[in-house]
């Protein structure tokens, strides 16, 4: 790789190393989960590890949802694409969790019961990625700390026991290390650009920051299953402060977003912003059940 930019790479002349593909971004065709045993390794509880599964998918789905909305709406037609290959990224490891959420817990639920056939309130996805998507700034921020800290823990689930799991998370390392430089990329540019670009930035930070700490704050699953994210705070936050001080903008000092009961995303507790997303997302299969296309 002559350059660190990944746009650039793709021009580069020199072959591929003979077994390495490149897609669009950086990662490769080759599917993750290609040759792992999906048994349920011992030791590891299957409902446990199905409700982590659909945290995580969840996650990922309501992001990938949140960010094909940009598509026809961007600032720039690269940014389009690149918006909608973020979005990909992020189906694909919602899909391959879910699953695993389906074969963990002995349901046999697949991703499609699973993303089209439940109420907002079986979601288990942190508030930060349901809220709608503001302007292009505000989906920079949080696309930012979204990808900063679920990179930091996927970097540790790739020692997870189960295999599955693990895999995900080594295939997500690779896609999600492109997510956060590409949003830093637009801080850099925004927040470091005219006053009026740094003040739609530091807005975009300030309107995300109260949803961050829902991702460090631990779920009862997350502990039975050794995942506790509250340990990720501090180098998570250290990250994010470099890359604001490097786009002049200031790392905001407010509250977290309030719980209800103690009760959060986790436990199925979410804005009315959901409930509107998933009535778009899953309207086509609902009007159509059975039908697969």
């Amino acid at each position: 790789m002559t350059d660190d930019h990944v746009y650039l790479t793709l021009s580069e002349a020199e072959p591929e190393p003979e077994g390495e593909a490149r897609w669009a971004y950086g990662t490769g065709f080759a599917d993750p989960l290609l040759g792992v045993d999906t048994a349920l390794p011992g030791g590891v509880d299957g409902a446990d590890l199905a409700a982590y599964c659909l945290m995580l998918g969840d996650d990922a789905l309501v992001l990938a949802q949140r960010l094909t909305e940009w598509c026809t709406r961007a600032p720039e037609l690269e940014e389009e694409v690149a918006l909608a290959n973020l979005g990909l990224d992020l189906l694909g490891q919602a899909r391959r969790l879910l699953t695993r959420a389906g074969q963990a817990d002995g349901t046999g639920r697949t991703e499609d019961d699973l993303a089209y056939w439940r109420e907002d309130h079986e979601f288990r996805n942190v508030r930060l990625v349901e809220v709608p998507n503001g302007d292009f700034a505000h989906t920079v921020a949080r696309l930012l700390v979204f990808a900063t800290a679920r990179h930091a823990l996927y970097e540790r689930l790739v020692q997870h026991p189960d295999p599955v799991l693990a895999a995900v998370a080594a295939g997500g390392v690779k896609e999600l290390a492109y997510h956060r430089e590409w949003a830093l990329e637009w801080l850099l540019r925004l927040g470091d650009g005219t006053p009026y670009s740094h003040g739609r930035m530091q807005a975009g930070l300030d309107a995300v920051w109260p949803l961050l700490d829902e991702l460090f704050t631990p779920h009862e699953v997350e502990l039975r299953l050794g995942t506790d994210p509250s340990g990720l705070r501090g180098p998570v936050l250290a990250r994010l402060a470099a890359d604001a001080e490097r786009a002049t903008l200031t790392l905001p000092d407010t509250p977290a977003m309030a719980r209800i009961g103690g009760r959060a995303g986790r436990d199925g507790v979410h804005t009315e912003a959901l409930g509107l997303l998933l009535a778009e997302l899953q309207v086509v299969a609902r009007a159509h059940p059975g039908a697969t296309w």
